[in-house]
């Protein structure tokens, strides 16, 4: 079963709002909202650009040992 928790709506400014709990939290600063019949769905946004999506990566630790320039082998056309 899915965990479900009351929530309060506010007002801010001139839009309905609700606190998201930590439970509940997205990834990111962006997401999709959409409306299927009495329910709203909101979604992580996919990420825009690879580099958006590279962003989201964690650091690698690892040391790469460097590649030596091999001769060009020749290609028969």
């Amino acid at each position: 079963m899915q965990p479900t928790r009351h929530v309060k709506l506010f007002m801010n400014g001139r839009n309905q709002a609700v606190r998201i709990p930590r439970e509940f939290e997205l990834p990111g600063e962006d997401a999709v909202m959409r409306k299927e019949g009495d329910k709203i769905i909101i979604e992580p946004a996919a990420p825009r650009s690879l580099l958006a999506l590279l962003a989201t990566l964690p650091a690698l630790e690892e040391d790469f040992t460097p590649i030596s320039d091999l001769p060009l082998d020749d290609v028969a056309i």
